[in-house]
């Protein structure tokens, strides 16, 4: 069988597994949800789920799979799925994912990589076992300055492994490791049979197949995280996941930093981060109905759409149907399913003949609002600057509100 063959089999074997996402690559598996609307609902099925991958997905027996747990602790361990499962309290958290490339498209020029829409997001109910309750059961160190580094173990032989170094703080604070995706044991492609959940942040600090887990001083960063193999362990913390400006060729490293909130590091810690980190989530929205290019009648239109964030609560949407010439405050609606769900909201519009073009903004407790526009490369931006989010190489983090407004025809 030729690539080729091989590449066509497995797209179609993924459309029949997961009718509502557009693939976009298919070796290594990686699909967003097909349509906005199918974030109407409060949980998004699995089968509508974005899925991202950097390596081609295995094919896990979970009686055999062990999670080694090194580093600072007083006793290392191999954690079968079943101690997993049946030793520790069970926890649940709802979160919106969104992959740090979603809305990529919308960069000009093309930012590197596959061209997401905005589709590259998804809400579940994730369950599992609490990261701070398996440390604390194996006397791992938990200060605030530590980092826990996740590793995943479908990296093949030849290529580098994934693996995301996160802040103790957080990791104690309501980090998972999950074995079930709304109620059901998740699939092969969103992690199966264990996959870390970092709520409220950018979907690679979520590692899949988790492998191992080291409690460290420091980040994943140096020249000893090169196994034998010459994998490289580093890549994706150190080198990808960062906003990278046209002119820089690699972003500086860091073992460790202090600031962890994405958006400050995009604006007020610059120059301590020069190449910010992906980490918490930014503040969005969409509207997802009515849907882009419709022909609406010259009556009451309700608009709808759906808004998240990261670390904190969004607290305001607002409407322009004029392309954020004015603002009116919209609605939220729906049940409130946690700090990392999304919100819901509505807005009745009784519009006037012509076209429109209709976007919202939404604003999170902390006063973080969306940006209206995308930077130009040759601006150089490090970070969100006079209401433009910068242009960078990989296209990272897009939540500007224009790019993702939509446009409707109103006819008598």
């Amino acid at each position: 069988m030729t690539s080729d063959d091989y590449g066509i089999r497995e797209r179609e074997a993924l459309t029949e597994r997961y009718p509502g996402l557009d693939v976009l690559v298919s070796d290594p598996a990686n699909a967003q949800t097909a349509s906005r609307t199918n974030l109407a609902s409060h949980l998004t099925p699995r089968e509508e789920h974005y899925i991202r991958t950097h390596h081609r997905t295995p094919d896990i027996d979970a009686d055999g799979w062990t999670i080694s747990l090194t580093g600072l602790v007083e006793h290392e361990t191999d954690l079968s799925m079943s101690e997993l499962r049946c030793e520790f309290p069970t926890e649940s958290v709802v979160h919106m994912m969104e992959c740090s490339g979603n809305s990529r498209r919308y960069f000009d020029p093309d930012a590197e990589g596959d061209q997401w829409g905005d589709g590259a997001v998804g809400n579940a109910v994730w369950t599992g076992t609490s990261v701070s309750a398996v440390l604390d059961e194996y006397g791992a160190a938990t200060d605030g300055g530590l980092w826990l580094s996740a590793m995943g173990g479908e990296a093949p032989p030849d290529k580098d492994v994934f693996c995301r170094s996160i802040p103790m703080a957080k990791v104690v604070d309501d980090c998972l490791l999950a074995y079930e995706m709304n109620g059901t044991p998740m699939s092969a492609e969103h992690g199966f049979p264990v996959r870390l959940i970092v709520p409220g942040w950018f979907g690679n600090n979520s590692v899949k197949w988790v492998e191992e887990i080291r409690v460290m001083e420091t980040m994943v960063n140096g020249e000893e995280w090169t196994d034998r193999n010459g994998r490289d362990y580093t890549q994706y913390q150190q080198s990808s996941y960062r906003i990278t400006p046209a002119q820089d060729n690699e972003p500086t490293r860091h073992e460790s930093v202090d600031v962890f909130s994405t958006y400050d590091q995009l604006t007020e810690a610059v120059e301590e981060v020069e190449n910010a980190y992906l980490f918490d989530q930014l503040v969005k929205s969409l509207i997802i109905a009515p849907a882009d290019d419709s022909t609406l009648p010259v009556s009451a239109v309700e608009l709808a759409g759906i808004a998240w964030s990261g670390e904190e609560r969004v607290e305001r949407i607002e409407i322009s149907t004029d392309g954020g010439g004015s603002w009116d405050d919209a609605e939220f609606v729906g049940p409130d399913l946690g700090p990392y769900a999304p919100t819901k909201f509505r807005y009745v519009w009784e519009p006037e003949p012509g076209e429109h073009t209709l976007c919202s903004r939404a604003t999170d407790e902390a006063g973080r609002t969306q940006p209206a526009t995308l930077s130009k490369p040759e601006q150089e931006l490090r970070g969100i600057e006079n209401d433009q989010y910068p242009w960078n190489q990989k296209g990272y983090g897009n939540n500007a509100y224009l790019p993702h407004a939509i446009t409707v025809e109103v006819t008598e």
